[in-house]
């Protein structure tokens, strides 16, 4: 059930067994709501222009479009939409590439249990957030060239 507060989710991630357990996250939190699903990053860019989600969490490795070029592409498409990409491998040059086209946050998938709805809130809030278990990238944060 959406309320007026509700945070509208897409997900894009090529394995639907993560996109069921980012699904059982978001199920903790009510303000939530996942509004659509992307297998792949032109499926992404194609469903973000149409759903105009708030928030848009993918993966990096996306196939067809990888997630940084999807971010280029969503972040130019659908003014105002956060963006949070979700890793299995930590690239601090991905990383620069990611923020610096518009991503407001990045996590390692091996921590979302822990921090994917500390990383939603944040970004809800504003802020940038780079998840616990990427260590050394904190001044990556300063990269982002678009205006607040």
């Amino acid at each position: 059930m959406q309320t007026s507060s509700s945070l509208r989710i897409l997900v894009a991630d090529s394995f639907e067994p993560w996109r069921r357990y980012v699904s059982s996250i978001f199920e903790q939190d009510q303000s939530l709501q996942i509004v659509g699903e992307a297998s792949n990053g032109l499926e992404a860019v194609q469903k973000a222009i149409e759903l105009a989600p708030d928030l848009v969490l993918l993966s990096v490795g996306l196939p067809k479009l990888n997630g940084i070029e999807a971010v280029k592409k969503i972040s130019q498409a659908v003014p105002g939409v956060k963006l949070l990409l979700a890793t299995q491998i930590i690239d601090a040059d991905v990383m620069a590439e990611a923020l610096g086209n518009g991503a407001h946050g990045y996590i390692w998938k091996m921590d979302a249990q822990r921090e994917l709805l500390h990383a939603i809130r944040a970004i809800r809030a504003g802020e940038k957030f780079i998840g616990s278990g990427i260590k050394g990238v904190e001044p990556l944060l300063k990269l982002d060239k678009r205006e607040p």
